[in-house]
């Protein structure tokens, strides 16, 4: 991230709490859940416009130990085969994980994908160096959380009392031609599942150029649904 980019995010970090509308009704605080070996969640994804990319993402708890827990998560779809294990330091606390399409980072500090209890207005913010071991770079991404009210929601896998997150990330994979990618997502998640039910993924960044040649293109146009899932132990 060069010093433009730098600080961009950290204006519209300082900005953030006042804008960001979330949504949802009124109610309690969730707790963090209790993960056991074969815990497995499975989505039905897809990415794109006209044409998108489908698949089938199964999350499973493969281990749970002192030294965190870890999760395999797989992808299989008509253009999609992908495996990557993400390691937590505690439910919610991420060390090794993915934050953008299947990207794989080595976190400095814990990324907080989820900071529990989960309480309806609280806002985390953060800068997160890492390593991107798909890209093979160094970086630093700016994820920002508003956490909503609660939804009642209809999935595949039935309907959910679930919290609605707000999430505002920028990325760091500017390049010389382009500017990083921003990312706005929303995502329910359900105490009944002990995981997210619903995840609307939209991702865009903004081509280096003039007035006239700066054009914003779309990266990520991402809906995942919870079709089942399976409580281990």
């Amino acid at each position: 991230m060069n010093r433009r980019s730098f600080l961009l995010a950290t204006a519209s970090a300082s900005v953030l709490a006042g804008c960001v509308s979330v949504g949802g009704s009124a109610g309690p605080p969730v707790p963090a859940p209790a993960y056991r070996v074969g815990d497995r969640w499975v989505y039905r994804a897809q990415d794109g416009f006209r044409d998108p990319v489908t698949w089938e993402e199964t999350q499973e708890i493969v281990a749970v130990g002192p030294d965190g827990i870890s999760a395999r998560v797989t992808q299989i779809g008509p253009t999609v085969d992908s495996v990557r294990t993400e390691t937590w330091a505690a439910p919610g606390i991420v060390t090794v994980g993915a934050v953008f399409d299947n990207e794989i980072r080595r976190f400095a500090g814990p990324l907080k994908r989820y900071e529990f209890p989960l309480t309806p207005g609280e806002i985390w913010n953060q800068f997160v160096a890492n390593f991107n071991e798909t890209a093979r770079r160094q970086g630093v991404i700016n994820r920002y959380v508003k956490v909503g009210g609660w939804d009642r929601i209809a999935t595949p896998a039935g309907e959910f009392d679930a919290l609605r997150l707000r999430v505002l990330m920028r990325l760091d994979d500017e390049e010389f031609w382009r500017y990083a990618t921003d990312c706005n997502y929303e995502i329910w998640y359900a105490p009944a599942a002990g995981a997210s039910v619903r995840e609307v993924k939209r991702a865009d960044y903004l081509e280096r150029g003039d007035g006239q040649s700066m054009f914003r293109i779309r990266s990520q146009n991402a809906v995942l649904e919870l079709v089942s899932y399976r409580r281990g132990g």
